[in-house]
């Protein structure tokens, strides 16, 4: 393993990131339909899918710790081993509730994933500097969420193991090149980890994180249901999550930019708005073509948004504190999704308006209270390093 710079470091994440991404949603499109053709019923499917987001939930702050205790690199390696291996055997001839367990390991693999790929970064980059380069990994998973279902297309319900086990093979090459790169890891040390400090910054940015899992949940659960309703096509409900995609990629490096500088803290509050605006606004239109373009536009605001909610989460961290605040967000957001989702498509079968505006209110009121947790901390990097202005409340 040769030394890189940071800037070297990063491209060779970015690859990574996105192939995995690729990869995990190859065949994701078709799941339900696969579970259903192995006997699941909706019940057992919603358990399945549920799965995925239970584990994450359970494991993300635990594998942040690790990742601060023994190094993010061999998180990363291992995460993406475990992914690929439990990706193959969709191909084993099992009924659909063993595929719960595979969804599990799923589901904690890629929180792993995401934990030590934003952690790495933001201990390889200056503060000054975090913003551009977190918008690159942003950007690395769009992509591959844009790719990835479009490439499986050529996949069948039948051959759905297949693609999985396409799947399987990406992330092995992704850990495969994570071997070879260098993470920013500390050399090993016995001595303890410093504590997590549960200041007004970090509660403001896990407050950022349920807002958005919130409104992600929604999408996840009505969506396409949405999007049904109102008589689109197949095609057209794929579109939308593609177009939904593009902007965020083609913008990410401005929305790096901005966190870097101008002032994180009100971009983030106009982002998160941006978030619950359109959340609320969705169910109103009845043109699909004008819900593509609507859905392009909130990706404008989001991508430009992201970058500067992620570095407030980390700025002014310790180095081996870096893994555990990615792991609170990761988990904060996950969990809001999964609670959204489970509800949300219960709601939906009361009235379609209904999930939305109901989620898009509270995403709005949890927003607003982020003007407190944040009204003291230093948005602007360029001006001062932002501090937590003295607010200690408990440490872990």
């Amino acid at each position: 393993m040769r030394a890189t710079t940071p800037n070297q470091t990063l491209n060779r994440l970015t690859v990574v990131v996105a192939l995995q991404w690729m990869g995990a949603t190859l065949g994701l499109p078709l799941l339900p339909l696969f579970l259903e053709h192995r006997g699941g019923t909706p019940t057992i499917i919603g358990f399945i899918m549920a799965s995925f987001f239970v584990a994450g939930v359970a494991t993300q702050f635990a594998l942040g710790h690790l990742a601060d205790r023994f190094g993010r690199r061999p998180i990363l390696i291992t995460s993406l081993v475990i992914y690929g291996v439990a990706s193959m055997t969709y191909l084993l001839p099992v009924v659909a509730p063993w595929f719960a367990l595979t969804r599990a390991f799923q589901g904690s693999a890629a929180g792993a994933i995401e934990v030590a790929s934003l952690s790495a970064v933001s201990a390889l980059f200056a503060e000054s500097e975090r913003g551009r380069a977190v918008s690159r990994i942003m950007a690395a998973q769009l992509f591959g969420i844009a790719v990835g279902p479009v490439a499986g297309v050529v996949a069948s319900v039948r051959t759905l193991g297949w693609a999985f086990f396409i799947t399987g093979i990406i992330s092995l090459v992704a850990a495969y090149q994570t071997s070879r790169i260098s993470l920013g890891d500390l050399v090993a040390t016995s001595s303890p980890l410093p504590k997590l400090q549960w200041t007004r910054q970090v509660l403001g940015s896990l407050t950022a994180a349920s807002a958005i899992g919130i409104a992600v949940g929604v999408y996840e659960a009505c969506w396409s249901l949405l999007m049904h309703a109102h008589h689109a096509t197949t095609l057209e409900i794929r579109l939308s999550w593609t177009l939904f995609s593009v902007p965020w990629v083609a913008l990410s490096r401005v929305g790096g930019w901005l966190a870097d500088h101008a002032n994180r803290r009100v971009t983030s509050f106009f982002g998160l708005l941006n978030v619950a605006f359109f959340l609320a606004l969705y169910p109103h239109i009845h043109n699909n073509v004008a819900l593509l373009f609507l859905g392009s536009l909130e990706s404008i605001g989001t991508s430009l948004s992201m970058p500067s909610i992620s570095s407030l989460l980390t700025q002014g961290a310790d180095a081996r504190e870096l893994g555990r605040r990615q792991g609170l967000y990761a988990t904060a957001n996950t969990a809001s999704l999964a609670i959204a989702a489970s509800v949300s498509g219960y709601l939906f079968t009361i009235n379609e308006s209904l999930p939305f505006t109901l989620m898009a209110t509270v995403s709005t009121v949890l927003t607003l209270t982020t003007l407190g947790w944040w009204r003291h901390v230093r948005g602007n990097i360029r001006t001062g390093h932002a501090v937590d202005a003295g607010y200690d409340f408990t440490q872990i």
